[in-house]
């Protein structure tokens, strides 16, 4: 049997490891799939069609599976769904997607998620993040694994962030960031590329070279955005074979981009 506090109300219905541990006054719904060894703290509601995965921590005043603060919701069945390895700190909220979009907000594997951090709607957020705390994800945003997101920043509708880039402290981001970049301010400015966090990824000094080439050709050269991505792709067949994906994680990103880039 999961071990639930006396005090926490589980409903009936919902689906619970063996192993998953319930906090006290923790409120957890019908429709709510919790997998093993996770551990939910006092004082949490979890709600909705809600989906957890294996081994996530979630501390106490949690509030997860809500209806969307969209006022287009109608009550539609959408769903939030958590991977792996999580740990998601005090006074955070994820919202269920809405029909507008895919229905689904989703939260991969291993993130790192401080306190009040707010996940609106259809966000689709990857695997090994870290969100500092106040980070406010508004609704639809795509952020890629390995991103940073310095606390008390903003993240408008629809912005896409792409791998491996680092958002500062307090940006204010109307516009998508392009992998490996460095980002911060109010309006938001490139300032470099995240080479600290690419070394400490393992990434060979020929991978980093050709990353700073690729920030160089959009952000310094003063190239259009198609001959920055013509040479970009011109790159391919380098010495380090991952750096063919890392063009391509780029081109692909830049094909996508549809507010602008941060410039």
């Amino acid at each position: 049997m999961a071990l639930i506090h006396p005090t926490a109300l589980v409903d009936p219905a919902a689906e619970l490891a063996d192993d998953v541990s319930v906090g006290a006054y923790t409120l957890i719904g019908p429709e709510v799939v919790i997998g093993a060894g996770t551990r939910v703290g006092p004082h949490c509601v979890i709600e909705g069609r809600t989906t957890i995965g294996r081994n996530n921590e979630i501390f106490q005043f949690a509030s997860l599976g809500a209806a969307p603060q969209d006022k287009k919701y109608a009550g539609e069945p959408t769903e939030l769904h958590i991977g792996d390895g999580n740990t998601i700190r005090e006074f955070c909220t994820f919202n269920r997607g809405t029909a507008q979009d895919v229905g689904i907000t989703r939260m991969g594997d291993d993130n790192w998620v401080m306190a009040y951090v707010h996940i609106a709607h259809d966000v689709q957020l990857g695997s090994k993040t870290i969100l500092a705390n106040n980070a406010t994800l508004a609704g639809h945003v795509h952020v890629g694994d390995w991103v940073i997101v310095g606390g008390l920043t903003g993240v408008h509708q629809f912005v896409k962030i792409g791998a491996h880039a680092m958002i500062g402290f307090a940006t204010a981001l109307a516009q998508d960031v392009p992998p490996f970049m460095m980002v911060d301010g109010n309006p938001a400015s490139t300032r470099g590329f995240n080479i600290e966090g690419l070394r400490r990824r393992g990434f060979s000094r020929e991978r980093i070279a050709q990353v700073k080439q690729m920030h160089k050709l959009i952000f310094r050269e003063g190239l259009t955005m198609d001959a920055a991505k013509a040479q970009i792709a011109a790159l391919r067949g380098g010495t380090d074979a991952e750096g063919d994906a890392d063009i391509a994680l780029m081109l692909d990103f830049l094909e996508r981009a549809k507010r602008g880039i941060v410039r």
